[in-house]
C-alpha cells in the first residue's frame, strides 16, 4: 500500500510536455499581438507634433498675407477700397516687393527643414464684394499636406 501512494503522488505533481508547449504557443501569440499594437503607437507618436508644426507654418504665412493690402492701388488702411465709388482703380500688378496680397501668388519657400510651403491667390467674386481666396499649403517630408484658406475682401 505505501508504494501505491508514492507513485500516485508523483504522477500528480508535474506538468506534461504538451502543456508546456501549449503555454509557450499562447504566450507567443499574445506577445506578438501586444508588440504589434506597441509598434503602431510608436510609429504614429510623432504625427500630432508634425501636424501642429504644419498648422503653425501655414497659419503664420496666412496671417502675413492677409495683413497686407488688397491691391497695389489700395491705400493704407484699405479705405476707400479700390474700384469703389471714389476709390482708386484696382490694378493687380504683381511686383517682387510683396506689399499686397497678389504679390504672394505662387510664392514657395522652405520655412523649416523637411517642410515646404506654397501660397495661391485667386480672385473670387462674393455676393456684393470683391474678394481673393488665399490658400496656404504646407507639405511635410513624407508627403502629407495641410491647406489653410481664407478670403481677403476689398473693403
Amino acid at each position: 500500500m505505501p508504494t501505491e501512494r508514492c507513485c500516485q503522488a508523483r504522477g500528480q505533481r508535474g506538468i506534461s510536455l504538451i502543456e508546456v508547449i501549449v503555454f509557450i504557443v499562447v504566450i507567443a501569440i499574445s506577445l506578438t499581438a501586444l508588440l504589434a499594437v506597441y509598434q503602431q503607437s510608436v510609429v504614429n507618436s510623432v504625427d500630432p507634433i508634425k501636424r501642429i508644426r504644419m498648422l503653425e507654418l501655414a497659419q503664420a504665412q496666412l496671417d502675413r498675407v492677409l495683413a497686407l493690402r488688397y491691391d497695389e492701388a489700395t491705400p493704407s488702411g484699405g479705405v476707400p477700397a479700390c474700384n469703389s465709388l471714389g476709390g482708386p482703380t484696382c490694378n493687380n500688378t504683381t511686383e517682387p516687393d510683396l506689399d499686397d496680397v497678389d504679390d504672394y501668388h505662387d510664392v514657395r519657400d522652405t520655412p523649416a527643414p523637411g517642410y515646404s510651403r506654397s501660397v495661391q491667390v485667386t480672385n473670387t467674386p462674393l455676393t456684393g464684394a470683391q474678394a481673393k481666396l488665399v490658400s496656404v499649403t504646407v507639405t511635410s517630408a513624407d508627403g502629407e499636406t495641410l491647406t489653410l484658406a481664407a478670403y481677403r475682401v476689398n473693403f
